[in-house]
Formats: C-alpha cells, sequence, structure tokens
C-alpha cells in the first residue's frame, strides 16, 4: 500500500505539478539550473488532486498541532489550499503577501489578526525556505505565535532545514523529492540513468551544470 507521499507525489506527476527533465533543464528564478520544477498552483484545476491536498493537509494540522486559532496561507502558491483548509477546518484565515502593499492600508498580512494568537502556516513548496520564513516573520512581527508550518511539497534541502531550525519552525509536508523520484521510477516517467541525474543535482543545485 502506498503511503501518503508517494500517493501524493504520482498525483503531482500525474497532473504536471512537478515535471522532471533531467537531459532538458529548466532556468529557475535563482538562477539554478534544475532537472525539476514544481507548480503546486495546477492542483487546482484538478478537483480530485485538490480535495486529496486539502484533506491530507487538514488531517496533518489536526494530527500535530493541538490548539491554534488561525490558518494563514503564504502568497501566491498557497493562499487558495490555506483558504480550503480553513474552511474545512472552520477556522478564521489571513494571507500572508510576499511584500506590503504600497498603498492603502499597506498590509503585509491580509484578513483579521489578533496579537497573542497562536498560527499554523500553510505553504505550497518548500525550497530553501527564505520566502516560507519571511512569512512567519511577518506573521510573528504582527504579535503572533506560529505553532509550526504545513507543505504540499519540500525539495529536502538541507540548508533550508537548518534554515528551519535556526528560526525554531516545525515543518510537516504531505510528500517530498524522494517521494517523487520512487514514484516517477515506479511509473516508468524517468529511467535509472535518470534517478541518478536527480540525485547528484539534490546534492549541490547551486552549483549543478555551473560552468
Amino acid at each position: 500500500m502506498n503511503s501518503v507521499d508517494k500517493l501524493l507525489a504520482k498525483k503531482l506527476l500525474g497532473v504536471s505539478a512537478v515535471k522532471l527533465q533531467p537531459k532538458n533543464p529548466f532556468t529557475w528564478a535563482s538562477g539554478w539550473k534544475s532537472p525539476i520544477y514544481t507548480d503546486n498552483r495546477k492542483t487546482l484545476s484538478f478537483p480530485e488532486v485538490r480535495s486529496f491536498v486539502k484533506v491530507e493537509l487538514t488531517k496533518l494540522i489536526k494530527e500535530k498541532f493541538a490548539e491554534f486559532d488561525v490558518i494563514a496561507g503564504v502568497a501566491t502558491g498557497a493562499i487558495a489550499q490555506g483558504a480550503l483548509i480553513a474552511d474545512e477546518l472552520d477556522m478564521p484565515y489571513v494571507y500572508i503577501r510576499s511584500a506590503a502593499k504600497d498603498h492603502g492600508m499597506g498590509n503585509l498580512i491580509e484578513g483579521e489578526i489578533k496579537p497573542g494568537q497562536k498560527v499554523v502556516v500553510v505553504e505550497d513548496l518548500i525550497s530553501t525556505g527564505g520566502s516560507s520564513l519571511k512569512a512567519v516573520e511577518a506573521v510573528r512581527q504582527a504579535g503572533c505565535e506560529v505553532v509550526g508550518m504545513v507543505a504540499i511539497f519540500t525539495y529536502g534541502f538541507p540548508l533550508a532545514e537548518e534554515k528551519f531550525k535556526e528560526a525554531g519552525v516545525t515543518l510537516y509536508t504531505l510528500s517530498n523529492y524522494n517521494a517523487v523520484l520512487e514514484a516517477a521510477a515506479e511509473t516508468g516517467y524517468i529511467n535509472s540513468e535518470d534517478i541518478e541525474t536527480l540525485k547528484v543535482w539534490r546534492e549541490n543545485p547551486s552549483q549543478w551544470m555551473q560552468e
């Protein structure tokens, strides 16, 4: 029987929310060359996958966090999924912008949040961890406690794991890079040579294919 991480990995590959192209790498916004590209917003267009993610993230939050007052989605990728989860839990919801608005109230957090509240942050993807932890800092600056974060997928970079540890943030994810490799191999999406390429990339992604 497949575990949740493997089941979701197959679903993400199936709707091209995760794409693997070891022989024709992508270029990330950071400039990194990468054999993998992830866009979990695509799951929103497929009701079965969207519902699976919503249900499993909701279960994860209930299982891991005993007490919380607000669900907070991180813009832009987790705005919709965070709202779906908050609705499922019948909890207040806010979302965290990547930068404060340059007009009106100049909000960084959209919605009603009060000092002292306990917040669970919802993310779609964890890569280096920088933007995710920036959202955490915004919640803390608002006088609230971040009890933890849940996300759909993580690349599992040691750099990110260290950043989360330093920031004192507990992170739980539904699926991960290793589960995607296993699922891709089982379904014939990639071959053994591709798997080795993908493993090498994850060891030092910033230097992969750099001259």
